[in-house]
């Protein structure tokens, strides 16, 4: 009897010891996340003024991708479970006009602007406009408006109750284009309105994490404003820039309707020169001298024009 009480009270006992063994694992304490402050050092854009910015951070060894957003222009502090990653920011305040495409993954990550479905001042149609020569296939998009991005490599936040700080310096991606147009003929009749416009060959997005302009040619669209004080045509917008491709061509288009009779009027201009030896890429002048518009006569109610009824000109323009 004593011996089988003795094998009793040892039974109890390993049991005990293996019951302890198990809680001792299931309470052992291992940090999932870790708390990370990010900042935006704005060196390299002062000006900057995003309402918000992004964070997409990238695990380089599951590839697992996570988002963070943050108000403002200087960051903040989340949690994010440890691991190894690549971090993309971009300015976050821009779901009016930007695209995301691929965004977890980070080679094809790309910011892009919607299809240009009607003219920003006529609101034609865009699938009834004749187009440059060349082309025909690429889309025709929105122009973007204000970016900044940076990407950085190596994270490492380690298994580690205490802060990691990361810090990214975005800088602009998008290119400021302005055109100005001299000597037009006809120039009071056209006091007062807003003409349309495109130009070919442009990039239609932008990598943040390639940090480079998209391979694929868009046409993007644009408004000129007659100005009485310089008896021209001004627009300014933004671009992407050009494409990396090596061999590139832009072609600048004018569109123009007839309100009363419904006749089309389209001009175009080669301006890939101006545009490709522009001083600073980032900021081009296109200046064109000596262009006849047809003088528009307007309230007739005419119907808008085919691709066929449009009358369209090839001008080389004095630069």
């Amino acid at each position: 009897m004593k011996t089988k009480l003795i094998m009793a009270v040892m039974a109890v006992a390993a049991l005990s010891s293996l019951t302890g063994c198990r809680h001792k694992d299931l309470m052992y304490d291992v940090p999932v996340h870790t708390s990370l402050r990010v900042v935006f050092d704005w060196r390299y854009a002062p000006d900057a003024s995003p309402e918000s910015m992004g964070l997409g951070m990238h695990d380089t060894e599951s590839g697992q991708y996570l988002r963070y957003t943050f108000p403002g222009r200087d960051g903040g502090t989340t949690h994010i479970p440890f691991g190894s990653y690549t971090g993309v920011c971009f300015s976050d305040d821009n779901t009016d006009w930007a695209y995301f495409a691929h965004p977890d993954d980070t080679d094809l990550f790309e910011i892009s602007t919607a299809d240009a479905e009607v003219l920003p001042a006529s609101r034609l149609g865009a699938r009834s406009l004749p187009r440059a020569a060349g082309t025909e296939g690429e889309r025709m998009a929105a122009t973007p408006q204000m970016l900044w991005t940076d990407r950085v490599d190596g994270i490492i936040l380690p298994v580690t109750m205490g802060d990691t700080t990361i810090t990214l310096y975005p800088e602009e991606r998008v290119c400021h284009y302005t055109v100005d147009i001299y000597d037009v003929d006809n120039f009071d009749a056209l006091t007062g309105l807003h003409i349309d416009a495109t130009i070919s060959g442009m990039a239609e997005g932008f990598h943040p994490g390639r940090e480079q302009a998209s391979d694929t040619p868009a046409t993007m669209t644009f408004v000129l404003e007659a100005r009485d004080s310089s008896r021209s045509l001004h627009a300014e917008f933004l671009t992407f820039g050009e494409t990396p491709a090596t061999e590139r061509s832009h072609t600048m288009s004018i569109y123009l309707v007839d309100d009363a009779t419904g006749a089309g009027y389209h001009c175009t201009a080669d301006v890939t020169a101006q545009v490709a030896d522009a001083p600073d890429p980032h900021h081009v002048h296109i200046v064109l001298r000596g262009i006849d518009i047809p003088v528009p006569r307007q309230g007739g109610g005419g119907l808008i024009p085919d691709v066929e009824d449009w009358q369209s000109v090839v001008v080389d323009l004095e630069m």
